[in-house]
């Protein structure tokens, strides 16, 4: 995590974007298979360049633009590939590893023989003293995730020891590591995307806070059911 921290990204010049049905979240890895023409050319051009690409969250409820894009959401999260395996047809198999938020600023018109999209990007949610103003909030979430991954409802997810593992590992920035809890325990793509979408680290922390506390209660209440005692693991209610 701590190399790819340290990976700048040169925001004065265009980036490529690519529109998926998925949200990216720092710290996240993200494995691709990239298989069409325009998207190979943008894995091909960025190995040769600065290896970073943005993922946008299409956006289903807008018309595609003037030029027949299929509309994005503004927030996306500029990743950058630490993995890549070219194979013999042209088709990629890159791994993304998700660096930092970002606003759409402007989307660049098509340029002849450029099949990919690319944007003008301003990060956003970065900055040192926002952390620093959020770190008490930070550091209460992550006693009550602890807690809550060794004995509390939480525990019971099979993912719990793993997550639990880096929250106890204390070289492991709060920041960071509160992102890794959010890419890897909340899978509804709304719940991720305004975490995406949230440029201020303590309100980014407590959404954080009452999204693991609502799947807490979601386990605990289905515990309280005893599904094991059910016919074939469903209710008859």
């Amino acid at each position: 995590m701590d190399g790819a921290q340290s990976v700048r990204i040169n925001f004065g010049r265009p980036v490529a974007i690519f529109p998926l049905d998925l949200v990216l979240l720092p710290q996240q890895p993200l494995p691709l298979h990239i298989f069409e023409p325009r998207y190979r050319q943008m894995v091909d051009n960025e190995l040769d360049g600065a290896g970073q690409i943005a993922i946008a969250t299409v956006d289903p409820g807008r018309p595609p633009d003037s030029h027949g894009r299929p509309a994005i959401r503004p927030v996306v999260c500029v990743g950058q590939i630490v993995s890549h395996e070219r194979l013999s047809d042209g088709r990629f198999n890159v791994v993304l590893h998700g660096l930092c938020r970002a606003r759409i600023v402007e989307e660049l018109a098509p340029e002849d023989g450029l099949l990919y999209r690319r944007a003008r990007l301003d990060p956003f949610g970065e900055e040192g003293s926002e952390a620093f103003n959020a770190a008490e909030t930070m550091e209460r979430l992550r006693v009550w995730v602890d807690d809550a991954l060794d004995q509390g409802p939480l525990a019971n997810m099979r993912i719990a020891e793993q997550v639990l593992e880096y929250v106890r590992n204390s070289a492991i920035p709060t920041p960071v590591l509160l992102d890794v809890v959010g890419f890897t325990m909340l899978t509804a793509p709304e719940s991720r995307y305004r975490m995406l979408a949230e440029p201020d680290a303590e309100a980014r922390t407590r959404m954080l806070g009452r999204e693991l506390s609502r799947l807490s209660e979601t386990i605990r209440a289905a515990k309280d059911q005893h599904p094991e005692a059910w016919p074939k693991g469903v209710s008859w209610n």
